[in-house]
């Protein structure tokens, strides 16, 4: 799963007054970026991370052995050469020999070792684990010298090369520490072409130009991360020119696009926003109460008015852009239908109190609790609108605003059952629809699929899935996946939401608008006085 732009894409909110650099000082400094990455970022650390604002942080300190380029293919990084048995099974990597960490200790295949091997550690508070576990058996890897590496599977593994991408890890510094709780998740060394400085709890992170980058170095001397959780301080911080980069709100775009100052950028991506139902909670276990839910949402309608025609209803775990979102759909749309919806409910038990307009079974309310993050206006708005929609066939939902850490700890904390009813997130997919990570029964309680869904049938396919290498073949898999997942109601898919971006044109050698962003990569990102 792709970590950056969105992960746990939720809405970071929390108001805050930001001590920022002012528009002189960014004159006075025309090699510093200056950028917004929402909530305050949870451990900087790539194998722990399972939010967006430290992803973005990690991704300019660390680099994987492969990225992903602006084709949205797969190419290498730390690895100079690499190649695969023809039984698909072992891999061998050879890595480049003149990378240094920012503590000027080399890098070498021992380091990538290390990493992998913390991953499938138990003790290590990963959700990660389960992208090395092929055929029910760990990834093994093998130093063969300094700067060769090998991997064995199992069996061939689709997604294999997607995965082992995220950050490595110095294991000159980590080997004999707690790797959950080093202090080096807070201050992070890595190989990638920026460097930590400094992280101002609540105010920013800075980065500075990596001197020493193995490959031709970033043109920027400095990048200030800075921490704007609220959607309209963010965009007068861009209007302010004291950040370089920002979401457009749907209903500003015009204005912007005449704003003399800022490039506006809009493309799709690989994400989708949801809500979804804790089914540890005894009023969700009941597929008819999930069904009536989504049935009773105008999802074209509530689109429409969030998205302002920049975006799609969504019906299923795979965005339009990805290769595999089916192009012959057999997946079911719950389409607007109140009447429907009420009838499920009566089948399933809860009826109508002509008194409280709220439906009970037993003496019981069907209410429950909604929480998701302050601060992004796009998911406050369908939350507003959710709570009118199930209102009107006697549903009580209440909405919760949380802090943004304080979010991410409470659906990720590892107990059964969650600490929530249902929630409104949002994920960023990676280029293979791969989703193992999400789905399976096995990433409960400790993984992505924290809502506890466990359905046989979908691990079957998840892991034909992987192991399936033709693409063509693949898809005809994942169109059974996302058909099953559709009709099981773990979420209401609610829509595709187009990114809109504006830059300050002072920001030059932008990549061309899509999903692998515009600072693909970082190092030509270059700016103008």
């Amino acid at each position: 799963m792709k970590v950056t732009n969105y992960l746990i894409t939720a809405l970071l909110g929390l108001t805050l007054l930001i001590t920022g650099c002012s528009k002189s000082q960014n004159t006075n400094s025309p090699k510093t970026l200056y950028t917004n990455i929402g909530g305050e970022p949870t451990i900087l650390n790539p194998i722990l991370s399972t939010d967006v604002p430290s992803s973005e942080i990690t991704g300019l300190v660390f680099n994987g052995l492969f990225r992903v380029d602006i084709n949205m293919s797969i190419v290498p990084d730390l690895v100079s050469t690499y190649s695969v048995s023809e039984d698909g099974r072992i891999y061998t990597f050879k890595l480049h020999q003149n990378i240094k960490w920012h503590d000027g200790k080399p890098f070498t295949a021992e380091d990538v070792q290390f990493t992998f091997d913390k991953i499938l550690d138990l003790k290590t508070n990963t959700v990660r684990r389960s992208n090395l576990i092929v055929a029910g058996k760990p990834v093994q890897f093998k130093v063969v010298d300094a700067y060769t590496l090998t991997a064995t599977l199992a069996e061939p593994d689709a997604p294999f090369l997607s995965n082992i991408s995220i950050g490595i890890l110095p294991k000159h510094i980590l080997q004999n520490q707690d790797i959950n709780i080093a202090t080096f998740n807070r201050q992070p060394i890595g190989t990638g072409p920026f460097k930590f400085q400094k992280w101002e709890t609540g105010q920013y992170i800075t980065l500075t130009k990596n001197l020493n980058y193995y490959k031709e170095g970033p043109k920027l001397d400095r990048i200030v991360a800075k921490i704007i959780p609220d959607t309209n301080t963010a965009l007068v911080a861009l209007e302010k020119q004291e950040i370089d980069s920002g979401k457009i709100p749907y209903k500003d775009l015009e204005k912007y696009q005449n704003n003399t100052k800022i490039n506006v950028f809009e493309f799709e991506d690989l994400m989708y926003t949801y809500m979804a139902f804790n089914l540890k909670n005894p009023k969700f276990k009941d597929i008819k109460v999930r069904q009536a839910i989504a049935h009773a949402i105008d999802k074209k309608s509530m689109t429409d008015k969030i998205l302002k025609g920049h975006g799609r209803p969504a019906h299923i775990p795979a965005a339009p852009v990805s290769w595999s979102y089916p192009n012959n759909p057999t997946f079911p749309i719950f389409e607007y239908n109140p009447t429907q919806s009420a009838k499920l409910l009566d089948e399933a038990g809860w009826k109508l109190n002509p008194t409280t307009k709220i439906r009970e079974k037993n003496g019981q309310k069907l209410s429950f609790t909604l929480i998701t993050n302050q601060g992004n206006q796009d998911r406050e708005r369908s939350a507003q609108i959710i709570q009118q929609y199930l209102a009107a066939v006697g549903i009580q939902m209440n909405i919760q605003l949380m802090e943004w850490s304080s979010f991410v700890k409470r659906i990720n904390e590892p107990r059964d059952p969650k600490n929530f009813d249902a929630v409104m997130l949002g994920w960023a997919l990676g280029i293979d629809p791969d989703s193992t990570s999400i789905w399976h029964s096995s990433e409960y309680p400790k993984g992505f699929n924290f809502i506890a869904y466990n359905n046989p049938k979908v691990d079957a396919l998840l892991d034909q899935g992987r192991k399936t290498i033709d693409q063509f073949q693949r898809k005809a898999v994942y169109n059974k996946l996302y058909t099953q997942i559709a009709s099981d109601v773990p979420y209401v898919f609610l829509y595709y939401p187009n990114v809109i971006t504006g830059i300050n044109k002072r920001v030059k050698g932008l990549s061309p608008a899509g999903p692998t962003g515009l600072f693909n990569p970082i190092e030509n990102i270059t700016i103008e006085p």
